[in-house]
């Protein structure tokens, strides 16, 4: 990272809505008092030293430092480095250590390709994506807690990132950040790297036989230990291994579901909350097997051959693998979004295909929400503002979203989002229907066939940038549940207007993460959600509870 990315944590850190605005979070309500937890601004505000931050793993020693009263840790490992021979191999346990580590800057990220990462510049500024080394030594964490070596046991939150399965890391975004969260509900804030892409999930069991029968999962595995680390260690950071909350966004939705139906991870997590992406199945074997076969030949290697895909570099592998992908795709048909490279339901580590039907997650309590414009496409285009009904129409039979075009169906999705929204023009409609919420009510829908609540969210607020046109885009919640509005100014523009519903939607967070229920001050009665009427909290400047307020026009598509 650049050196202006260190001088910010240094800084701004918790911005304007993290200094002086939280207090200690009671059992059972939400408070934003400043009393008993005001941070002093004239003070030092960053202790770092030799007898400072120092935490007990099962490891070795980690050492932290203070900023703002919140202990950090950073880069800490749960696992050993992946490369050479535990490349496709289940996670192995870090080596312990005998000196003080120092845990004061990030893991690395995991392998992924990095060209071209920072090629747009509108997008470079408006998420200013934060990326370091990138190697194989990437199973680190980071832990951000209130105080440590106490008998005190808070809630645990565990982030795991967007970026599908093939891209991200756990601070990709400043808005990631724990921080404020932790400051504000006194809790634990734990966010983690781990493999992705073909590193991470090329199942080669099919040509690669027993040793490499868990290759097709082991991203989701060091997920997994890294739920186990948190178990093992999070009582020394001040966390409570028996009340643990996982949440994630968009790829880290669907790594949500994905630990829900995963044997190993049963008791590691107690409530779930996946946001703008979840999923109900994982990969069919047949495909990422014969994918295996695809990235073998693309290699110019027979079975006996297979290990010299763990000894070469990993930027070569994964330039090979998604040659193998694209070749298999074309001769086999697309595998979905992820080029064939996600959890796949190997009969071991994830028994089943389909989610949601077993006892594995049955009692753990699900938060899911999406926002309104999901995939919006205006930002910098100004001429779409202005489309006419008849364009967007034209535009949605192409194209709407990840789903391909709708066709002849078009006109009839249309109308009927336009009865739902009155006052939505037509680049909003045509936004709406390519964003629409058709996974996350099916999630829903099979989630609350179980014995714990479910609780629907739909994010509506729109920032006051790009002349307005920004909308409720992909990402744009992620801080206001974390209470960083202040921080992720470039998504939010900052002030008082976006920290009033971030007040609202982190209290209910950690109302959440205490109870498995959200209620809190600050936001109407909020249901559990029920197929029969759809109960939805949607979230803006005025937060109202809708029973299924696109279902009309969503049960077009």
């Amino acid at each position: 990272m650049k050196s202006n990315r260190r001088n910010f944590f240094q800084t701004l850190g918790a911005g304007t809505a993290g200094i002086g605005l939280a207090s200690a979070f009671p059992a059972v309500s939400c408070s934003s008092a400043a009393a008993d937890n005001e941070v002093e601004t004239g003070s030092q505000v960053l202790f770092v030293g030799d007898d400072i931050a120092i935490a007990e793993t099962k490891y070795g020693k980690v050492q932290g430092l203070i900023l703002r009263d919140i202990f950090q840790f950073r880069g800490i490992p749960y696992g050993a480095p992946t490369g050479g021979g535990n490349r496709f191999m289940p996670p192995q346990p870090p080596e312990p250590w005998q000196d003080v580590l120092p845990a004061v800057w990030w893991g690395n990220t995991a392998p992924q390709i990095m060209d071209n990462r920072y090629g747009n510049a509108w997008a470079s500024f408006v998420d200013h994506w934060n990326y370091d080394d990138v190697s194989e030594d990437c199973l680190r964490l980071n832990v951000w807690t209130p105080a440590i070596g106490n008998d005190k046991k808070r809630p645990v939150m565990v982030w795991l990132h967007g970026g599908g399965y093939t891209n991200g890391n756990g601070i990709e975004q400043d808005g990631y950040l724990g921080e404020n969260l932790s400051r504000k509900g006194d809790v634990v804030f734990v966010s983690i790297n781990h493999r992705l892409g073909p590193i991470g999930f090329s199942d080669l069991s099919g040509v690669g036989g027993e040793k490499y029968k868990d290759s097709g999962n082991v991203g989701a595995l060091d997920m997994v230990a890294a739920l186990e680390w948190v178990r093992d260690n999070i009582s020394n950071f001040g966390g409570d291994p028996g009340n643990v909350t996982i949440m994630g966004q968009s790829g880290g939705g669907a790594k949500v579901c994905v630990l829900g139906a995963m044997p190993r991870a049963k008791g590691l997590f107690h409530k779930m909350v996946p946001l703008s992406g979840s999923t109900t199945e994982a990969a069919n074997q047949k495909y990422s097997q014969k994918l295996g076969e695809y990235i073998l030949k693309e290699a110019g290697l027979n079975t006996g051959e297979i290990d010299k895909l763990q000894e070469m570099p990993w930027e070569e592998y994964i330039h090979i693998a998604n040659a193998a992908a694209r070749k298999a795709s074309a001769e086999l048909g697309a595998a979905g979004m992820r080029g064939g490279f996600s959890p796949v339901a190997d009969g071991i580590n994830l028994p089943r295909a389909k989610f949601f039907n077993d006892d594995l997650s049955s009692d753990v309590p699900m938060l899911i929400c999406s926002t309104f414009h999901e995939w919006s496409m205006a930002r910098n285009n100004p001429q779409l503002e202005n489309i006419s009904k008849e364009e967007a129409v034209s535009m949605l039979k192409e194209r709407a979203g990840f789903r391909g075009g709708l066709g002849d169906k078009a006109p009839e999705v249309y109308e009927a989002y336009e009865k739902a929204f009155p006052d939505a023009k037509p680049i909003e409609l045509m936004t709406l229907i390519s964003s629409n919420r058709k996974g996350v009510v099916e999630t829903a829908d099979i989630k609350s066939g179980q014995q714990a609540p479910v609780y629907v969210a739909w994010f509506g607020w729109q920032p006051p940038l790009f002349n307005n046109r920004m909308r409720a885009f992909h990402c744009l919640d992620i801080c206001f549940w974390f209470y960083n509005t202040d921080v992720m100014l470039t998504h939010t523009g900052g002030g008082a207007r976006p920290r009033a519903l971030s007040e609202k939607m982190s209290d209910a967070l950690l109302q959440f993460m205490h109870t498995g229920n959200p209620n809190a001050e600050g936001l109407p009665q909020w249901p559990a959600y029920t197929t029969e009427n759809g109960e939805t909290m949607v979230l803006n400047d005025v937060c109202e509870v809708k029973n299924d307020p696109d279902g009309e026009g969503r049960k077009m598509l």
